[in-house]
């Protein structure tokens, strides 16, 4: 039989031994690149219950998809064997996700009397590294980054004892044959208090083979590379940290220096920082904890978290982020250690307790590049970040970021699908041809399909530098290796500008590229996650901050009839000019001053949103809008939420995606009792014959300048805001059932990433009889971008104007 799945690296193998064996039936198990192969025979009974439990009592791990069974002439032969792996053949399996260091062996982690006690690199088949070190299938630790680690004979007895934790675990090791954790201090670096300088503890600038040399793995209090780690965190030093899947930039949260010079390292701006916390104790008395939160903190995944910051928060042992960790936002970011290094550096076994219990854990990179996990490199590309290194020597073959996750009304909604995911595939609704889709220029991430399967590749990043560009190269090119998929043809974004898309036509090999417009592969998405297979549209509303339209305009405010094949522009928000801009994205006041002048409203010099205007850019801005001088139209609700942001005196320069927008959510949450305000309304417009209809703001704009004016606390002005545009969400909506029939209402776009309107906007569409689509699994954002390409490049089928839906109208 073939056992196809995520059955390889996580000891269904042994599993097989232990079943076929307890059964008393002969035969043998291997991997190949289709499956896990067994053959057993024995008493029909025996066989019969070896085939019913194969998939229900599988390891922890595994995810059995399918079992293929067939009759075979029998061998005759006694005993049960694991045989060495079969090369060769097409890639079927499914290749698992790294996952957080399990109980049994953080139970031996912290054990004296056992042979790992405190060895930063324990495993076993139910934990550690998975994705990132696969070099190759089938999953054997030859075609792993351990392949370099020959196993000791202690290690060899584990691996070969079918009572074993650790039977046929590929990335066993130990202190005598596993990895060596180093810590490298930069030059001028201040020696770390009490432990003074290991002799693990290496310059940089010394020589690579002197270092492995005089690397150790000894306990010895001068001889821990991790107590001196945990000894220069604890007197303000940044540290690299190498993890699964790349570096971390990690210093103590609750030190506001420490925090403030990595900011001002990082060239962060105001971007919050997430944070490792030791245990749920420590993140309990600072944020809000439910049920599905505290799951997600401890399941074997460990995400970043996203928590609702408490007012009454009364930190453990006083010990409080500092409030740079994460300014003006209404979140924290936790996330638990998931390596047995992070358990370590937060004081796991160790004697002195001192040491900081909340890190920040930042990605090791500059703002904007991918994250690193060379040694070489970071040595190189993180100085000047970081005071030393604490690094190993097992290499990481793919580059893997946290996962990012939030929860919305007792849902898990993610934002960034990358650690402890990747590469597991979704399975999709509609079958796919062999298929390549490179996603966005933010947040990208791209996606092979084949049938029913979509690979979404772990976070690449943003693609405006020449750095991601490679990485998105390199990724993909190792996702096609482990998937077996080779693409056919490419997707990409209809901008003709994005480089993702010119990264596609650039590696397209004479392939066809298929256009597919930015809102409509959002909604695809959505429609594609939640198992939707296209014979009837929906009504989607894409609510982000740009996107190219068919037009040529910047789209953003989008209800869109809806399938996999087209779309029909049913209404968006009205156009307002984009002056400057990128321009006007990192300066909220200039969307604000657009968005008056749109409305034929004062710009009242007591608005903040006017203050905030230097004096001498304000008249050059009322000309640039009046001449319309580089001023792009733009549709986009992304941009009316930075306008609003600025108009209430909330934010009105962005050092980052979307803070205005952010800590106009943040300021909502603050609102006594209703917002409800029938004032905050858009006026809708009657479309012409076969034009979309537009919902225009103004009514809305002069209710919010009026609230100002009156000095109404900024709380309100943003939670009113918020309703108004769910109660938008609703009307609009009803007028699409009203004229289509239409059913279900998909929400996706990078603004619903905002609980707020989330919530309020799926609340009274359910109300409304509707059935809701939000996303889970794949985000909202430029994130899940890439699997909303893939299904619609899939259904173009119109030869006459190849790449082109068949129903495509404004």
């Amino acid at each position: 039989m073939v056992v196809r799945g995520v059955v390889q690296g996580v000891g269904f193998r042994p599993f097989v031994f232990a079943l076929a064996t307890g059964l008393r039936l002969s035969g043998h198990v291997t991997n190949t690149a289709d499956g896990v192969v067994a053959e057993v025979e024995g008493d029909p009974a025996d066989v019969a219950s070896f085939c019913a439990r194969l998939a229900p009592d599988a390891p922890p791990l595994a995810r059995v998809e399918s079992v293929e069974a067939a009759e075979v002439t029998a061998s005759g032969g006694s005993g049960f064997t694991i045989v060495p792996s079969r090369q060769g053949g097409a890639v079927r399996t499914l290749v698992p996700p790294d996952t957080a260091t399990c109980d049994d062996c953080l139970t031996e982690l912290a054990d004296p009397s056992d042979r790992r006690y405190l060895h930063p690199f324990i495993t076993c088949t139910h934990c550690g590294p998975r994705f990132t070190i696969v070099t190759g299938l089938p999953y054997d630790r030859a075609h792993t980054t351990m392949a370099g680690f020959p196993m000791c004979p202690d290690c060899a007895r584990e691996y070969a004892d079918p009572a074993d934790r650790r039977f046929h675990a590929q990335p066993v090791a130990c202190p005598h044959c596993g990895p060596r954790l180093r810590l490298v201090t930069a030059p001028g670096a201040a020696a770390p208090r009490r432990t003074g300088r290991a002799p693990d503890s290496v310059r940089p600038d010394e020589d690579r083979a002197d270092r492995a040399d005089r690397a150790d793995p000894g306990r010895g209090a001068g001889a821990d590379p991790v107590a001196a780690a945990r000894a220069m965190l604890a007197d303000g030093a940044i540290l690299a940290v190498k993890g699964l899947g790349g570096y971390h930039l990690a210093c103590d949260a609750t030190n506001p220096d420490a925090v403030a010079e990595l900011r001002r390292r990082k060239a962060r701006g105001d971007k919050p920082f997430a944070m490792m916390a030791a245990d749920l104790a420590d993140i309990e008395p600072l944020a809000h904890l439910g049920p599905l939160e505290r799951e997600l903190l401890t399941g074997a995944v460990r995400p970043v978290v996203l928590l609702r910051r408490r007012d009454d928060a009364r930190p453990r042992h006083g010990a409080a982020p500092a409030p740079t960790v994460a300014p003006g936002g209404p979140d924290l970011g936790f996330m638990l250690p998931y390596t047995p290094v992070h358990h370590l550096l937060l004081g796991l076994g160790a004697a002195d307790r001192d040491g900081p219990r909340l890190l920040v854990m930042t990605s090791g990179n500059l703002s904007g590049e991918p994250i690193v996990t060379d040694d070489a490199e970071a040595l190189t590309r993180l100085a000047g970040l970081a005071d030393a290194w604490l690094l190993h020597d097992r290499p990481i073959h793919v580059p893997c970021d946290d996962s990012v996750v939030r929860v919305c009304d007792g849902e898990q909604l993610t934002l960034r699908r990358s650690r402890g995911r990747a590469p597991l595939p979704v399975t999709l609704p509609v079958e796919v041809a062999p298929a390549l889709a490179v996603g966005g220029d933010l947040k990208n991430t791209f996606c092979l399909g084949d049938g029913r399967r979509a690979w979404l590749s772990a976070h690449i990043g943003d693609m405006d530098d020449l750095a991601t560009q490679r990485a998105l190269t390199s990724a993909e090119r190792q996702l096609e290796s482990v998937t077996g998929v080779r693409p056919g043809l490419l997707a990409a974004d209809r901008h003709p500008g994005y480089r993702s898309t010119r990264w596609a036509h650039d590696h397209a090999a004479g392939r066809p590229v298929v256009p597919v417009q930015h809102h409509h592969a959002h909604i695809a998405a959505a429609m594609a996650e939640n198992g939707l297979d296209g014979t009837e549209p929906v009504l989607g509303v894409a609510f982000d901050g740009t996107g190219y339209g068919l037009d040529g305009a910047v789209w953003g405010g989008e209800f869109l009839l809806a399938d996999y094949a087209g779309f029909e522009r049913f209404a968006h928000l009205a156009y307002v000019p984009l002056p400057g801009g990128d321009a006007a994205v990192r300066r909220p006041y200039r969307m604000a001053l657009a968005h008056l002048r749109a409305a034929g409203l004062a710009a009242d010099r007591a608005l903040p949103c006017v203050r905030a205007c230097p004096v001498g850019e304000l008249p050059v801005l009322e000309r640039q809008l009046a001449r319309e001088l580089n001023c792009v139209p733009t549709s986009s609700m992304g941009r009316l939420f930075d306008a609003v942001s600025s108009l209430a005196g909330i934010r009105h320069h962005a050092g980052y995606e979307a803070q205005a927008a952010i800590e106009l959510e943040a300021a909502a949450l603050r609102a006594p009792g209703t917002a409800e305000d029938g004032r905050y309304a858009f006026r809708l417009d009657a479309p012409r014959a076969g034009a979309p209809c537009t919902a225009d703001p103004a009514p809305l704009l002069a209710a919010v300048i009026a609230d100002v004016l009156d000095g109404t606390p900024k709380a309100v002005v943003a939670a009113r805001f918020h309703h108004a545009v769910a109660r938008l969400v609703r009307t609009v909506c009803a007028a699409a059932r009203g004229g289509t029939g239409v059913e279900t209402v998909a929400l996706t776009g990078g603004v619903f990433a905002n609980t707020v309107l989330s919530s309020a906007c799926a609340a009274g569409l359910r109300e409304d009889g509707f059935t809701v689509l939000r996303h889970r699994l794949v985000p909202p954002n430029d994130g899940g971008l890439a699997l909303g390409q893939l299904v619609v490049a899939a259904r173009i089928t119109d030869a006459a104007a190849p790449g082109t839906p068949r129903r495509e109208r404004q």
